[in-house]
């Protein structure tokens, strides 16, 4: 870490831009660097605390997040085309090869690679939380508030580091810049060490926070109470995760003097502290009216629609529905998605394409995550015809609003669950959206088969050449048409009610097995859809029917169920971590259709793009090369 200054603060050069708030638009004056002025009175040191809040923000860009990045569900257009221009870099990180120690990509610890410092946003925390007594105008009650939004803060970051790093140094207060050399440079404290501190920071943050926003026009994206223990819960879920919990691969992992960085036995009961911690956040989060969304239909859309695309939409609309109307929303950013542009498929003959827009796709290895519509995986089911699923198929009327009638695609798009049509666009799936609502026959369809149709792909570099669209994330209510492109823009959520539900079931199972309050809140998110309980859905459809009753078949069934949910919402690349099933998947070929054909047996042939190389190295970011010589107090991260 660098040596911190506390005399000339490059904090106070930031523009903070929390789009939605106006407040946040605040710009603290040029060529101004001393604590004096910064703290100087409420205005100046409001400034400054949102100045702790603007690298979270940076957060809104997807392709420089790490669990985007490695979470394999999405693919750009340099990974298969060379294209290096069209994009920023941090989503090839899920082919290997790119990650390094000398330069690493996405390096959040020192800030390079695309990436913010982390350790930089900790350091102006603690110079808030050291000078917040100096406005005389502050009053009690604000200065409570604003203490306990940064240690939040605080909390957030040193916890973002823990996941990307594993055991980092805790900077629990500024050093002074008298401070001896060997001071500045601290070595890596134990990763339960990390965890304990970012629990008790929040702890002590959320007596402070109220429990929801009263102001939203001023202060949505400011820190709740309900935001605080929601993130302790996820805190608590990754110390009782097998990445970190007594896991043998770090058995050895130590700093320089011999202290342990990773306990060496695992301890179940951290799940049941997890737990807790998980049902705390429903309970408040429920006790202020949170819950599952279910759509709400805008006056301009027929009241009518079927129940179909209802279902579709109770799940499509929990993600891009605006803050006031979403129910489910824990927690965002204030900054919008900004890649619609880049995923929305050609809907209209005479579209225009830019280049590098439509081309953000999805390998097709995701889709095969999704279940049949009776909510068990495609290769379990005892009614789905799995060995013949590349086979052609034709739409039909009683599939008219998931699949164009008339049209011939493949079974695999056939009888899947309703989250499989409302994540994912395909040749021949309807697209509901695009300023056609009427479900009468007349919705639109992506039709993609060769260059000439209507979303097919005649320039590589504006077209999705995986033939394999992210639904999820383009809003229903964006349009592109024959004459221009609107985006409807959203907040993606860093956590909704659907992923503490999930959270809890895991948390539940692992610390004492299969039980009712397990299968309640799984089902409970599933039933959104109109899919049945996990019991009945295995008893009456799965071909190994006692998978549910186990502890190791259920923890199968709720990572499946997470990976489903949470599809491109930047989870997977996380749990897939803490799991330690990131090898097993993300090595997996990165595979689409051959869009270039024009019929049905030609288009439907897979065409591997490429294979990731990865290795047990990756679970955990390397310290960049230069870090380590700089402090040499400092290890670096196993087979690195």
């Amino acid at each position: 870490m660098k040596k911190n200054s506390t005399i000339i603060l490059a904090a106070l050069m930031l523009s903070v831009s929390l789009a939605g708030c106006k407040k946040y638009l605040d710009i603290v004056p040029q060529n101004v660097g001393t604590l004096d002025y910064a703290f100087r009175n409420r205005s100046e040191a409001e400034k400054y605390l949102f100045t702790c809040y603007n690298t979270l923000q940076q957060r809104s860009n997807m392709v420089n997040d790490p669990w985007f990045a490695t979470g394999g569900e999405l693919v750009l257009p340099q990974e298969y085309l060379g294209q290096t221009n069209l994009t920023a870099p941090g989503l090839q990180l899920v082919k290997g090869g790119v990650q390094n120690k000398d330069n690493p990509v996405l390096n959040y610890w020192d800030g390079s690679g695309s990436a913010p410092s982390y350790y930089d946003a900790i350091r102006r925390c603690n110079t808030f939380l050291e000078n917040v007594d100096k406005p005389i105008d502050l009053q009690p009650f604000e200065k409570e508030r604003w203490i306990a939004e940064a240690k939040f803060l605080k909390a957030y970051y040193h916890f973002f580091l823990a996941k990307m790093y594993g055991p980092i140094p805790i900077v629990r207060g500024n050093t002074p810049v008298t401070a001896p050399t060997g001071e500045t440079r601290p070595q890596r404290d134990p990763v339960d060490s990390v965890f304990s501190y970012v629990v008790q920071l929040l702890d002590e943050a959320a007596e402070g926070l109220p429990i929801q926003i009263d102001n939203p026009d001023q202060e949505l994206g400011r820190i709740t109470r309900v935001i605080a223990l929601a993130l302790k819960a996820e805190v608590l879920v990754a110390q009782a995760s097998p990445l970190f919990n007594g896991n043998p691969d770090y058995a050895g992992f130590k700093n320089k003097d011999g202290s342990p960085l990773f306990s060496s036995t695992p301890n179940n009961a951290l799940w049941a502290k997890a737990a807790l911690a998980c049902k705390e956040a429903i309970d408040l989060a429920e006790s202020v009216g949170l819950g599952l969304y279910t759509y709400i239909i805008p006056p301009n859309i027929p009241a009518n629609l079927s129940d179909s695309l209802v279902k579709e939409m109770n799940f499509r609309a929990a993600i891009t529905e605006t803050w006031d109307k979403n129910k489910e929303l824990v927690w965002a950013l204030n900054g919008t998605f900004g890649w619609q542009q880049q995923m929305f498929p050609k809907l209209v003959s005479g579209a225009v394409v830019t280049r590098g827009q439509n081309t953000i796709a999805c390998p097709f290895s995701v889709t095969d995550l999704f279940y049949t519509r009776n909510g068990v995986p495609i290769d379990e089911d005892n009614t789905w015809d799995y060995a013949n699923r590349f086979t052609a198929a034709t739409g039909d009327a009683s599939r008219q609003h998931y699949i164009k009638q008339g049209y011939e695609t493949i079974k695999n798009n056939f009888d899947r669950e309703v989250r499989y049509y409302a994540s994912f666009g395909f040749d021949g799936g309807i697209w509901f959206g695009n300023a056609v609502y009427t479900p009468a026959g007349s919705l639109l369809s992506i039709q993609g088969k060769g260059a000439s149709s209507i979303s097919g792909v005649s320039n590589a570099e504006s077209g999705n050449v995986f033939g394999i669209w992210p639904k999820k994330l383009c809003n229903y209510l964006t349009v592109n048409n024959t004459t221009s492109y609107t985006a409807s823009n959203y907040r993606l959520p860093l956590i909704r009610m659907a992923d503490l539900y999930l959270l809890y079931a895991e948390c539940l199972n692992e610390a004492n097995g299969p039980s009712e309050d397990v299968y309640h809140y799984l089902d409970l998110v599933r039933a959104r859809t109109g899919l049945k309980g996990i019991v009945e859905s295995w008893t009456k459809y799965s071909n190994n029917p006692g998978k549910p009753l186990t502890k190791d078949g259920l923890r199968q069934i709720i990572h499946r169920e997470r990976r489903i949910e949470l599809c491109m919402e930047g989870k997977a690349g996380w749990d897939l971590r803490r799991w330690k099933e990131y090898l097993e998947v993300a090595t997996r070929p990165i595979q689409g259709w051959t869009v270039s054909q024009t019929t049905t047996a030609g288009y439907y042939q897979l065409t591997t793009f490429y294979v990731p190389s990865l290795s047990i190295k990756d679970y955990l970011w390397p310290i960049s090369a230069n870090e380590l010589l700089v402090n040499q107090n400092l290890v670096q991260n196993p087979y690195w």
